[in-house]
Order: C-alpha cells, then sequence, then structure tokens
C-alpha cells in the first residue's frame, strides 16, 4: 500500500473507529466508516426473538460488531478470514474472543456454532456474496433472517419479481424459501475504500415453506438450466440439460423463458418433469 495512502487511511479510520486495520483487495474489504448507517443496518434485524444467536460475517473493524454485542438477548459470533482483522477485534473486544471463528465462511460448518436458530449479518465482501446466499439455503431450516449488505445491483436482482430483467437464479432460489425486503440504499463515500459502485442493504425473512412440492435437487438443476439460456423458451434451454429429461409431456410453462415464471411456476414445472421419469 502507498504510504502516503496508509497514513490517510489511518487518520481517517482513528477518527471514526481507532481502526489500523488495512483493507485488502484480494477479499473484497471495504470498510463502513458511517456509524449511523451501522446502526441502522443492525437495527433491521427484526428481533423476532425466533433465534438465539446472530453470526457476523467479515465484522473487518467491528463497526456492525460493537451494536451486536450490545444486544444481550442473542449471542453474537463472527466469522473472519482476514488475520489482521481478527487480531484487532480481540484487541478491541475481549469479550468476543471465544465466538471469533477464523476462516472462510463458505467452508465453516455453520451446524457447529450453535444448535440453536441464528440469524445472519454483515456488510458482505461483493465477490462472493452470491454464494454466501448459497451457503445460507444449505442451512435454511437453521437460519431465519440474513440482513446484509450487497452490491445494489446484486440486491436488486435478489428481490425482483417474475418478468424483471433482472430476476434470475438467485431470485427464484432465495424467494422459494424467503421473502425478500429491499431496504435502502447505500452511496459509495461511506466506505473506505470507496468502491465504484452503490450498495443496498436487504432483508431475507425465512418463509412458511418447510419443503418444496417436488424434489428439491431437481428444482435446483431446473432453475439454473432455465436461466443459463434465458432467452430461449425452457422446453428448449432445459433439453440443451442431459440431467433434465423431459420426455414428451406437455406444458405451457415450456413455452416461456425463464424469467416469466414465478417460484410456484418452477415448482409446478419440476414436479411435471419430476413425474415423467
Amino acid at each position: 500500500m502507498n504510504p502516503n495512502y496508509k497514513q490517510h487511511f489511518q487518520t481517517t479510520a482513528k477518527k471514526s473507529e481507532g481502526s489500523f486495520v488495512s483493507p485488502k483487495k484480494y477479499l473484497g474489504q471495504h470498510f463502513l466508516k458511517d456509524e449511523n448507517i451501522a446502526k441502522k443496518i443492525v437495527s433491521s434485524l427484526n428481533g423476532n426473538k425466533n433465534y438465539k444467536a446472530v453470526v457476523e460475517i467479515g465484522p473487518g473493524t467491528g463497526v456492525l460488531t460493537k451494536y451486536l454485542l450490545s444486544d444481550k438477548s442473542f449471542e453474537t459470533f463472527v466469522v473472519e478470514i482476514d488475520r489482521e482483522s481478527i487480531v484487532f477485534l480481540k484487541k478491541k473486544f475481549p469479550e468476543l474472543e471465544k465466538n471469533i471463528i477464523e476462516g472462510d465462511f463458505l467452508k465453516t460448518d455453520l451446524s457447529l456454532l450453535t444448535p440453536h436458530p441464528f440469524a445472519i449479518i454483515g456488510n458482505f465482501p461483493y465477490n462472493i456474496s452470491s454464494q454466501i446466499l448459497f451457503k445460507v439455503l444449505e442451512y435454511k431450516d437453521q437460519i431465519p433472517e440474513v440482513v446484509g449488505m450487497f452490491q445494489k445491483e446484486v440486491a436488486e436482482r435478489i428481490a425482483a419479481p417474475p418478468g424483471n430483467k433482472t430476476y434470475g437464479i438467485l431470485s427464484v432460489l432465495t424467494q422459494a424459501f424467503y421473502k425478500i425486503e429491499y431496504l435502502f440504499t447505500v452511496n459509495e463515500t461511506v466506505f473506505i475504500p470507496p468502491p465504484k459502485v452503490k450498495s443496498a442493504v436487504i432483508r431475507l425473512t425465512r418463509n412458511k415453506v418447510q419443503q418444496l412440492d417436488c424434489d428439491e435437487e431437481l428444482f435446483f438443476k431446473v432453475v439454473k438450466a432455465g436461466f443459463n439460456q434465458r432467452r430461449k423458451t425452457l422446453r428448449n434451454a432445459l433439453k440443451s440439460n442431459p440431467k433434465i429429461q423431459l420426455q414428451n409431456f406437455e406444458s405451457e410453462l415450456l413455452s416461456k423463458r425463464a424469467e416469466q415464471l414465478s417460484v410456484n411456476d418452477f415448482v409446478e414445472l419440476t414436479g411435471m418433469i419430476e413425474m415423467e421419469k
């Protein structure tokens, strides 16, 4: 890092957080420096008390962490891969030390953190934000709520309804199991260093769907295959996938493109394909 920039960063961070952790580009780190937005993100947790723990992804300098720790109605865990941040967090929040998980969130066995339901929160690294949600889906029965900062375009995609040009794989798979709320937009200037894009905070709240009315693994395959060739009708898009056998059944759903189908439409179509096996 350029010495002049480092000095500027340390001075800026000192004013807001007293932090001397350097943001690392390869980790996609953009540290939030706005206290009001930090409070707003943490207060966006519904607090419906159906969970006893909150797991923060990539706490960095702890701007969200300190507000999480002030709420004693749940236990706070953090997952951090950056060693420099971990050292800093242990010094700043000694009471958190036993709940700091050092490592890659995507490779973490979340079931070992707590046997209770838990919420997920974080200023997510944009380069892995979609993968974070796929990980959440693996633990959907244990995660009733997610509040996260995403790149604005990704947040809009997750929340998009059918027929919208940004509606896609992530939209359908998350909306199958969660209610999605676009909460607010965040400008680039509140981060160190500023990203080149706007950000947004969204909330995912687990819906009442315990199990899809079709084979879930096949459902994922149908959704992904449909959107991988989204300009084609579903009949043509699915035919090109050897793992999906359409046989000869007819359905008006097959004459549509993936972006025209709701979650329930995809469930219905998957059930039809399943019956044809």
